[in-house]
């Protein structure tokens, strides 16, 4: 392989802060991950994390918008959405009543996923989800 390129394959992706616009970042996962195995775990992470951008920070204020950033590898699907920020916690998943309305998003994403981590950015916060390609042999695949 040349020195400069990789197995690792990384797009993004803008949006405006309108609802409407999960449905869209759904449909550019299915796109580019169609095929996988793991599209639907993907495409399910991706608009519940879109969706909490839009929810819970500045991303969906009239002017706001969030990234979605996609890198695959042999090993890895992760699938990261970073907001606008104007919140001062970060997002955490947390336990809620059997009733509750909202605030179990993130909750799925971390059971569908096999790591969530949260991380600042930009005055924002990134919320990547990893998703290993290959579980059989119980490792960690990087």
């Amino acid at each position: 392989m040349h020195e400069y390129t990789s197995s690792v394959r990384v797009w993004g992706l803008t949006c405006p802060g309108f609802p409407e616009e999960v449905s869209r970042a759904r449909r550019w996962t299915r796109d580019i991950l169609r095929g996988s195995p793991l599209a639907e775990d993907a495409e399910l992470i991706v608009s519940e994390l879109s969706a909490n951008a839009i929810l819970h920070t500045a991303s969906g204020l009239e002017s706001g918008r969030f990234h979605l950033a996609l890198a695959v590898s042999p090993r890895v699907i992760a699938l990261s959405v970073t907001d606008d920020g104007g919140t001062e916690t970060a997002p955490k998943v947390e336990d809620q009543a059997d009733d509750a309305e909202h605030g179990r998003g993130l909750g799925m994403v971390s059971v569908i996923a096999h790591r969530v981590v949260v991380h600042d950015s930009d005055g924002g916060h990134t919320v990547t989800a990893e998703l290993f390609t290959d579980t059989r042999r119980g490792e960690h695949p990087c």
